[in-house]
Order: structure tokens, then C-alpha cells, then sequence
């Protein structure tokens, strides 16, 4: 099986999102928005780029096996994805790839809000191992892995610093730490 349609999906997928972002950015803008930590926002770019990037050059000649690994993977990265459109209709317009927040806006808590506070970052994790999975990418997967950790720690810590600052979320959940 061919995995040039993996790679078109993957990059429609991340334009579909910052096209959503973007929209998303203005209107919160409109309401008195405020952006936090935007240098996040460039380096989170960047590493999904080098990541998909290092996916096409690993995964050549982009032929994997029709065998259980590859369904096994696929059923899951099709979890993933409902999951991840989930988290964007349930944060509707607040859901943005940047750090951007209404001053005294109310918190979402639906959907997977409900259970965790960054189900989208869990998502995102679990890409950055089971796509590579997929792709027969192991020093892919590892290494980007690792990478997108230690990035989405510091944002989420600078996430949850703007959310407490910003808006009802301190009195919603103790500090994470």
C-alpha cells in the first residue's frame, strides 16, 4: 500500500487547522483576545514540519504491508482523529493552535474537556507514535517523540500559567505541578 495519501492527509489536515486557527484567532481578537507565548506557536510549526518531513524521508520508498500492525495502526489514527475533531467542536471558536484567550472568558468544559484538561495534546503525543508506527519510521518516532514532550511541557505549563491569569479556570482546578 502507497503512503502518499497518508502524507496528503496529514498536511490538509494540518492547513484545514491553522486555516480554523486563524479564523478562530480573529474572532477572539475582535472580543479583546490576547495572545500569550506566540515564540510557542513557531516552534510547535517547526517541529510538526521537520516531523513530516522526517516521515517522508524515513518511510521511502512509502510502501508498507497490508498486515494487522497496519490496520492496528490505522484503526487507531482514525480514533485519533475523531478524537482530535471532537476537542475542536467541543472548544468551538476558542480552539486555536496558539495561546490566545479572552480576559475573564469562561473555560470549556465539554466533550473530552470534561475528563482531562489537553485531551488535544494527548492526541497529538500519541500521533507522534503511532504515524511513524505506521510509516515504518522507528528513529522518527523516537526522536520526535521525544522532541514534541519536551515542547508540549513547557506550553502547557505556559498555558495553564495564561489560563489562570485570564480567566475562571484558577477557581475550576488547582494548579498543575
Amino acid at each position: 500500500m502507497s503512503l502518499l495519501w497518508i502524507f496528503a492527509f496529514l498536511a490538509a489536515e494540518r492547513l484545514f487547522e491553522l486555516a480554523f486557527s486563524r479564523r478562530n484567532f480573529r474572532r477572539l481578537e475582535l472580543l479583546g483576545g490576547k495572545e500569550f507565548h506566540a515564540e510557542t506557536f513557531r516552534t510547535i510549526v517547526a517541529l510538526h514540519t521537520l516531523f513530516l518531513l522526517s516521515l517522508l524521508w524515513e518511510s521511502y520508498p512509502w510502501r508498507i504491508p497490508l498486515n494487522a500492525l497496519t490496520w492496528s495502526t490505522l484503526t487507531v489514527l482514525v480514533l485519533l482523529q475523531a478524537t482530535r475533531y471532537w476537542c475542536m467542536a467541543s472548544l468551538g471558536e476558542n480552539w486555536n493552535t496558539r495561546i490566545i484567550l479572552v480576559p475573564g472568558g469562561k473555560v470549556k468544559r465539554r466533550g473530552p474537556y470534561r475528563v482531562m484538561r489537553h485531551p488535544n495534546y494527548l492526541v497529538v503525543v500519541l500521533e507522534f507514535i503511532f504515524i511513524p508506527l505506521l510509516m515504518r519510521a522507528p528513529v522518527t518516532m523516537i526522536a520526535f517523540s521525544l522532541a514534541n514532550l519536551v515542547i508540549l511541557r513547557k506550553r502547557i505549563r505556559l498555558e495553564e500559567e495564561a489560563l489562570r491569569e485570564m480567566t475562571d479556570y484558577s477557581q475550576r482546578f488547582p494548579p498543575v505541578g
